[in-house]
């Protein structure tokens, strides 16, 4: 008894001393005010947070993404603010060596006090900022103070200094006062603050990350790096890259790396100097559980934990890491240059959607939004995520929930649309802010590509602005802006690739193909628009031809429960009306050209609400046309992501899904588009002809069946055959002369079924002979009945004949699980619906619209 009580006194002591060794954490979210710089008044403030939201909170301002009120609220960017807080440092914290003062995110140009002396200024939206602290902390109140500098008042001088200017053509800085005068480009922050053509302009300030102090004794790690040399079946290489920091000399410091639970442990014992240590501990790992995307097999996670210790110090940190090789093929051939990717030896189609951030008021993206976000991506089966570069780099939960979810990022870093002043002070601040978001993302499995700006090189090679000058008799000022655009993209980005995570590709531009010129379809990726800007017919998706398209899209507004939130007085509801136009930031352009769509795809709209289902049915259809296209032309394209897959604000857009999170009719669309089987039927020249595209790593085998049928239900046509597809192709499995399928019906009068069934799962499609606007379709009797499940309910729909299009809705949040389905004569579709409604209210509220309907 007295061995056991020594024993757990030793215990004791250990974990005593470990405890006081390891380094200690205070957050530093309470207790904050904020007030106009130059006025007097403090009011109550939240921090993580921004100017804009606090005021909202203070009822100092009203909601902006509320009908007009974004009109009201631009006084604020044109203001300095200050925040500040008074805090007790903790026993524990004191007693460290070394205490740092630490802003995961300051929004933008900001100064920091710590008890009246300034310790940092900021000047980087995207950057961590950490400072060491320790004289200023003191035992009892200590204060803290953030001065934050209007972005306006700092960046309009500039502007004004040069004899030249830099291009941005989505600031709307117009709305903001500005005249023309484009000021986002000077200013390291997120471009789509300044405005977009889907986002309104709130040009934002705050403490938008957490905050904290950090103390720690002896040794500290900085950061690990899981450098992945090899990964095959049989073995994985790994380099693990410890950055150790150090206050004295150690003689010896045992760091080491293990996988609990896997089996996985290996060492190093070096001596650490005074400052920082770069410590290498390699790993062997036999017979690795690799990680896959979401299609292709598990996205399986080591969590690996890293400790040092040298002495009475000691720290850890854990990661969690996905092992996978992947690259990024760019083969010259006899065609072009290819473009794929390529995961873990296997040839691998992106299919998914741009991501841009979920609210313009950063802080309010919580882990729940994030959550919501990638699983809808993940519930119609995307397994890439473009991240979009007038945004921001996304915060940790993001990544993780990408990695867990089997979903690749494309990663942009953060340029768009713009030309930017890329020297000097700034230059390096974006060589500092690529290294930091490098760092932060490089172990993340779903980090597939870094990409250097979106649209920036077709921009200046392709639209004029390298030549704007020499036609005015200034060709100095287009090499000024021409040798500052080859450094930022040709230099320093890639040199901070290349040196902090050395392996993982680098695309200089989207789209891009070569170092001077546009970007060519056989050569790299596109993004197409001339369906949509050029008002291109959407057949045009099915001839069009790209290696990899990272962008197309077509736009649809919110639907009707969504435009009541944001603008619920009548008079609103007409896409004219002046709240409309406020939340369509594609302007009268964009109207136009739903409405020239419509007309010329299917037939007008004859009131509002029809208007937005339309322009949802319209919008579905689109897109489902084009992943259809790209995936049957696989292996000469490679990649499938539309525009967009979220919004930022309630708006008409591109979206899949609105800023509520409703599935447009495009998301329910996009599921069976982008399954790991698709059966495509398509017309073209007389002929019915039906694809089966596989992703599969494994041969395929099953049945097709090929109905052709008239509206009433009478079947015309059927071919039932056996078919085996070789893993990760596309094969034309039906063909057939259209007229000898219709026996003398006509093609308006007519549907194809086809259904693929295979390993008791059935992947169907339906295809058309005629236009939309030619179907006859037919008036149906439709029938549903509703069962109660633990959910909600699940709701049975019939019809006697052909139904194109069926929307269910419920004017609430209620999600549906499948929607804008087609229902075939005399065969029933069952979907589910998550509500809290009683039976009474949902037998009331439920309403079913279809394309019908709307003539």
């Amino acid at each position: 008894m007295k061995n056991l009580k020594q024993i757990l006194t030793a215990m004791s002591l250990c974990m005593a001393l470990a405890a006081a060794a390891s380094p200690v954490r205070q957050r530093l979210h309470d207790d904050w005010q904020f007030r106009q710089a130059r006025l007097n008044n403090w009011y109550p403030a939240t921090v993580p947070g921004t100017v804009h939201t606090d005021l909202m909170a203070n009822r100092i301002i009203e909601d902006p993404y509320f009908r007009l009120n974004e009109r009201g609220v631009q006084w604020i960017d044109k203001e300095d603010w200050i925040y500040e807080t008074h805090f007790e440092a903790g026993a524990d914290l004191l007693a460290r060596e070394r205490i740092e003062l630490v802003f995961e995110g300051l929004d933008t140009y900001a100064d920091v006090y710590l008890n009246d002396e300034k310790v940092l200024a900021a000047d980087n939206m995207f950057r961590r900022w950490r400072t060491e602290v320790k004289r200023l902390l003191r035992p009892g109140e200590n204060v803290l103070k953030v001065y934050f500098h209007s972005p306006i008042k700092i960046d309009l001088p500039k502007y004004d200094s040069l004899p030249y200017r830099y291009e941005a053509i989505n600031d709307q800085s117009a709305n903001g006062g500005l005249f023309d005068k484009h000021l986002s480009v000077f200013a390291r922050k997120a471009g789509y603050h300044y405005g977009w053509d889907w986002g309104p302009r709130l040009v934002t300030s705050g403490i938008w990350r957490p905050v904290y102090l950090e103390g720690w004794n002896g040794i500290r790690i900085r950061d690990v790096f899981y450098r992945q040399e090899e990964v095959t079946a049989e073995r994985a290489r790994v380099q693990v890259e410890v950055e150790i920091n150090a206050v004295r000399e150690q003689p010896r410091a045992v760091v080491t790396v293990t996988a609990p639970g896997e089996g996985i442990e290996a060492s190093v014992t070096t001596p650490l100097r005074p400052g920082v240590n770069r410590v290498t501990v390699p790993l062997n790992i036999a017979s690795p559980k690799r990680w896959w995307t979401r299609e292709l097999g598990e996205p399986y996670l080591y969590e690996f934990r890293t400790s040092v210790a040298a002495g009475d110090a000691s720290d850890s940190r854990t990661t969690r890491i996905g092992l996978r090789s992947l690259r990024l093929v760019r083969e010259k051939v006899s065609d072009g240059t290819t473009f794929r990717f390529e995961l873990n030896g296997e040839p691998l189609f992106a299919k998914g959607a741009n991501y841009i951030p979920c609210d313009v008021f950063l802080p309010r993206v919580t882990r729940t939004v994030y959550e919501k976000t990638i699983d809808d991506a993940a519930a119609v089966n995307m397994n890439m995520l473009r991240v979009w570069g007038g945004g921001v780099y996304e915060d940790d939960v993001f990544y993780e929930l990408c990695d867990e979810r089997g979903i690749l990022v494309w990663q942009d870093f953060m340029f768009a649309c713009s030309i930017y002043p890329a020297e000097g002070a700034w230059l390096e601040n974006v060589r500092l802010e690529a290294e930091d978001n490098i760092r932060r993302l490089r172990n993340h499995p779903s980090i597939a590509v870094w990409c250097g700006n979106n649209e920036c090189n077709d921009a200046w090679f392709g639209w004029g602005w390298n030549t704007r000058y020499t036609k005015q008799g200034h060709p100095e000022y287009d090499k000024i802006i021409d040798t500052q655009f080859k450094r930022q993209y040709y230099e320093v980005l890639p040199e901070a690739v290349a040196a902090f995570s050395p392996g993982t590709p680098y695309h200089p531009s989207s789209p891009w193909s070569c170092y001077e010129g546009t970007s060519e379809n056989s050569e790299g990726d596109t993004h197409f628009w001339k369906v949509w800007h050029s008002r291109a017919p959407i057949a045009d998706y099915n001839t069009t031809r790209s290696r990899f398209f990272s962008e197309y899209g077509f736009q649809s507004f919110p639907e009707y429960a969504s435009v009541l939130r944001f603008a619920p007085e009548e008079r609103d509801w007409d896409i004219e009306s002046e709240v409309m136009m406020a939340h369509q930031r594609g302007g009268s352009f964009a109207n136009m050209r739903i409405r020239q769509y419509l007309e010329d795809e299917y037939w007008p709209a004859r009131d509002f609400r029809t208007f937005l289902y339309m322009s949802h049915v319209l919008q579905g259809d689109a897109i489902k046309t084009a992943i259809e296209a790209h995936r049957r032309d696989k292996p000469y394209c490679w990649g499938s992501l539309f525009w967009q897959h979220n919004d930022c604000w309630p708006v008409a857009s591109w979206a899949s899904r609105d800023w509520y999170g409703r599935w447009k009719a495009q998301h329910y669309f996009a599921r069976p588009a982008f399954d790991d089987l698709l059966v495509s039927p398509c017309t073209a020249n007389g002929r019915l002809e039906v694809f089966l595209v596989s992703d599969r790593r494994k041969t395929v085998r099953g049945k097709l069946e090929t109905t052709v049928l008239k509206m009433d239900g009478t079947v015309l046509s059927k071919n039932p055959r056996s078919v085996t597809l070789a893993p990760n192709t596309v094969r034309k499995v039906y063909s057939a002369d259209i007229p000898g399928l219709l026996h003398g019906c006509s093609p308006g009068e007519a549907i194809v079924v086809t259904k693929f069934t295979t390993g008791g799962r059935h992947y169907s499609n339906i295809g058309y002979f005629a236009p939309q606007k030619e179907l006859a379709l037919p008036e149906a009797d439709i029938r549903w009945s509703a069962e109660p499940t633990a959910e909600g309910y699940a709701v049975t729909l019939t019809s006697d004949r052909f139904v194109r299009a069926a929307w269910l809705s419920l004017d609430g949040n209620e999600h549906f699980e499948d929607n804008y389905f087609d229902l075939l004569p005399g065969v029933g579709r069952t979907v589910g619906v998550s509500t809290k409604l009683s039976r009474d209210e949902f037998d009331r509220l439920l309403r079913i619209t279809h394309l019908q309907q709307t003539r």
